[in-house]
């Protein structure tokens, strides 16, 4: 599907409009006629879109001779809402929701093919076909998480692009421990984690030739307020979310804008050559590093030390001959894990 589909198949601008609407009069119920006819559709479709809004998270209380009344939690993703609260200075500026959508990835890619915009946002409030690294399937249940992706277009050479995985995973340690108190560690190349219980992962792609990058598309999913027992049982004792690790229910807005925020910020710091101050922060929350690992490629395994990353983004193995391999791809598994009912998540970056 093209772009430009994308653009024209947006049937949910009048809902938004109407979820404006109440918001703006939220102190008030708002009737059925009253909205018909300051939006000029049926009483029919309001209800229909009201039963749209409901669906993708926005409290909306009906009564009987009464009408609507809105009430917001922070969780709602809508795009005005987006818009009016975003606090960065061009990452989102062409910001695309989608309420349920096969990959984000897949999507901020055919935009980035037709748009030249730096920092286009696309997010889901559902992934059918969300992916994770090697082609995995990762789960994206709608209302649960944050799942959407940036696209970026930095003027490097394509060996620089992994770095950025790395700068990524520090933003997202960065805005969650602010917005949470939870504070992840990271497990090399993408995952972020807490105890050896992954709650984050991040996927980057890249469009280029040899010496040039076009464009790159960095998807980030994030469990935000899955239970523990929404998980598939095969993955319950390697997975978990946010509010699991705090205790509480995550508001999803207050925490998808400091993301942005912190995305832009380190993205810029990058850009202006303080990677090695980025990289520094990253072997500081790695959980990676100083561990015994498995380094699994096609065809063979190593087993060894993770040492240090280097300045590219690869990852440094000594392995037990003593001789130290570099591997810029590849998976990787811990040998020794921690004890995985530990839930304590204080900390100081």
């Amino acid at each position: 599907m093209k772009a430009e589909q994308f653009e024209a198949n947006d049937q949910y601008s009048q809902a938004w409009e109407i979820a404006r609407y109440l918001e703006q009069h939220s102190d008030s119920w708002v009737s059925g006629e009253e909205l018909s006819r300051q939006l000029g559709v049926s009483r029919t479709s309001i209800w229909k879109y009201i039963q749209t809004l409901r669906r993708h998270g926005l409290i909306i209380e009906g009564q009987t001779r009464r009408g609507y009344r809105y009430i917001d939690d922070r969780d709602s993703l809508a795009p005005y809402q987006i818009e009016r609260e975003r606090k960065t200075r061009w990452l989102g500026r062409l910001f695309r929701y989608y309420p349920t959508i096969g990959s984000t990835n897949q999507v901020a890619k055919a935009l980035a093919q037709t748009y030249p915009d730096d920092g286009i946002v696309v997010v889901a409030d559902e992934q059918t076909a969300g992916r994770g690294r090697r082609g995995r399937q990762w789960l994206s249940p709608p209302g649960k998480g944050l799942w959407f992706s940036v696209v970026l277009r930095p003027e490097l050479p394509p060996a620089e692009v992994a770095g950025l995985t790395l700068v990524a995973a520090v933003a997202a340690v960065r805005a969650i421990h602010r917005e949470t108190g939870v504070l992840l560690q990271i497990k090399w190349p993408n995952d972020l984690e807490l105890n050896s219980y992954k709650v984050g992962g991040i996927l980057t792609e890249m469009s280029g030739e040899a010496d040039r990058v076009d464009y790159i598309v960095l998807g980030l999913g994030i469990n935000v307020n899955l239970a523990q027992e929404e998980f598939p049982p095969e993955m319950r004792h390697r997975a978990s979310s946010l509010a699991v690790l705090a205790g509480r229910k995550i508001p999803r807005r207050p925490l998808f804008l400091t993301l942005l925020v912190e995305l832009e910020n380190c993205y810029t710091e990058f850009l202006g050559g303080r990677f090695p101050e980025l990289l520094a922060e990253w072997r500081q929350r790695s959980s990676t590093l100083g561990k015994k690992v498995n380094v699994f490629l096609p065809g063979r395994k190593v087993e060894g030390t993770a040492i240090d990353v280097d300045e590219e983004g690869a990852l440094l193995v000594a392995d037990e001959a003593g001789r130290v391999q570099r591997f810029v791809a590849g998976e990787v598994t811990l040998r020794e894990f921690p004890t995985p009912s530990d839930r304590n998540t204080s900390g100081t970056p």
